[in-house]
């Protein structure tokens, strides 16, 4: 088994003055443990105990990673929920999950308490717990104990409870650490939300097992960012945060040479974005792989090529495979479905144990993402099942429509879908966002795609739009372009 969280956490905090957050009054890994040993006592005076959950839905603040990481002393089950969700929204969590303790921000007290939630403002939580000492006495918790429940995006129906153990939490933790070579020297520039794998578990878990520190912003901004550079080694974001930055004059070599390492994940990462970050600071973006089912799964290598477009090769003690549609592994270089299985595979869906038992083959857990492997054993992504395009009785994988029109002049963003057709069943249909100063037209850009695509992949149809609709994480969400489309080909 690996080291537990905590177990790290006490570690750290046995060394004096090593740091865990900079900023103007830099705080300690001693400090940190003291206020997780008052909040872990303050949620034992309310009552909460090991196995109860705790929901919270506030701003992004330091505040969000002492109150997980008590959560995981008291081995209460910590649900963090994005703070956009409305109350109405906030209900299915409330509903599902039947926390005993919500905690919110003030504003929204009087809106869960009408829902029958025991709530309380973060604030006030905050208050009782200084009151309290930092002494306390951790009970035993086993590995496979639960200890967070994450909820999916929900972009194609409900959102659904994803259990995630302790040790698929320092599994994970684990293999990142020693995979990207976090030191205790490292500063992480946190810039991603913390409500989500990523920022949560990703961010702040490879910081606590390594020693390491972070400068922590409230939000991203690409002045902001530019500005922390210098004072960092290591950045994690998603795409738009990279695309945006290179919208900067203030992004070049020099602004980033402090940096050892710059990640990209929870979205793909344009070839073409990937290029031009590394012709303008140098640094070739380490993409990596993961879900909330299963924390990360994949990485480009630290020590190696980082190739565009791929999403590297399984994480250590992390098992993955392409399988067709009889569940059999195939061969090198053909297209299936990616099944991983391991220690940073979840526990199963939070009260659904028949959809758990559905995306499971055995001990393989079935992701829903298409993928196929190259002979040097570097996985490319090639979109959710659900997104594959039959057209005609062929398939069509999205992903490498995308990557031939994110290569063409003029555009800054695509997304390809499929639409009812009456003649070939789904059409191939481009969504793109155009470049700042261009105005793509369909028949040019159908017209470039010949050049490179075979004919049946095609799009049909080229659609310029404003913008992508996307998730907080920067996610497009096609099931909304799907709906939006539908009637695209329909007769009159």
């Amino acid at each position: 088994m690996h080291t537990d969280i905590i177990a790290k956490l006490k570690e750290m905090a046995a060394t004096p003055g090593r740091i865990w957050l900079q900023g103007g009054t830099p705080a300690t890994y001693g400090a940190l443990l003291a206020e997780t040993g008052r909040l872990a006592n303050a949620l034992g005076s309310l009552g909460l105990g090991t196995g109860d959950r705790l929901l919270l839905q506030v701003e992004k603040c330091e505040a969000v990673l002492t109150l997980y990481l008590a959560c995981l002393r008291a081995g209460v089950v910590f649900l963090p929920v994005n703070p956009a969700y409305t109350i109405p929204e906030t209900d299915h969590f409330l509903t599902d999950a039947a926390p005993a303790l919500a905690v919110v921000e003030p504003g929204r007290v009087a809106g869960l308490a009408a829902l029958g939630a025991r709530s309380m403002a973060l604030p006030e939580l905050l208050e009782r717990a200084a009151t309290l000492s930092a002494d306390y006495a951790d009970p035993e918790h086993a590995p496979d104990q639960l200890a967070a429940i994450l909820y999916t995006s929900g972009t194609t129906g409900r959102s659904k409870g994803v259990m995630l153990s302790r040790e698929n939490l320092a599994s994970n933790a684990e293999a990142l650490v020693g995979l990207w070579r976090f030191v205790e020297t490292d500063v992480l520039l946190h810039v991603l939300p913390v409500f989500h794998t990523h920022g949560l578990f990703v961010a702040t878990n490879c910081i606590l097992y390594s020693g390491a520190s972070m400068i922590f912003r409230r939000a991203f901004s690409p002045s902001d960012v530019l500005a922390e550079l210098p004072k960092a080694s290591v950045m994690m974001g998603v795409p738009t945060f990279y695309t945006r930055l290179l919208g900067e004059a203030g992004l070049t070599r020099e602004a980033a040479a402090h940096i050892r390492l710059f990640i990209s994940g929870s979205a793909p990462l344009s070839p073409a974005t990937h290029a031009e970050w590394q012709e303008r600071t140098g640094h070739a973006i380490l993409e990596r792989y993961g879900m909330t089912e299963t924390n990360m799964i994949t990485s480009n290598p630290y020590d190696g090529a980082r190739r565009a477009g791929t999403v590297g090769m399984p994480l250590p003690g992390v098992e993955v495979r392409v399988t067709g549609a009889d569940g059999q592994a195939l061969a090198t270089g053909e297209a299936g479905a990616i099944e991983v299985r391991g220690p940073n595979v979840f526990k199963g869906y939070w009260r659904l144990p028949e959809k758990t038992a559905e995306e499971f083959r055995g001990d393989w857990f079935i992701t829903g993402d298409m993928g196929a492997f190259d002979r040097d054993g570097y996985l490319s992504i090639l979109g959710r099942a659900k997104d594959l395009v039959i057209t005609g009785g062929l398939n069509v994988y999205p992903a490498e429509v995308e990557a031939a029109l994110d290569d063409l002049p003029g555009i800054a963003a695509s997304a390809v879908i499929g639409v009812p057709h009456p003649d070939f069943g789904e059409a191939v249909v481009a969504c793109i966002v155009a470049a700042p100063g261009t105005e793509p037209t369909e028949s040019a850009v159908r017209a470039a795609l010949r050049e490179r695509l075979a004919a049946f992949k095609i799009p049909k149809r080229v659609l310029v739009l404003a913008e992508l609709p996307r998730n907080a994480m920067g996610k497009v969400q096609k099931a909304a372009l799907r709906q939006a489309h539908s009637g695209l080909f329909q007769s009159n």
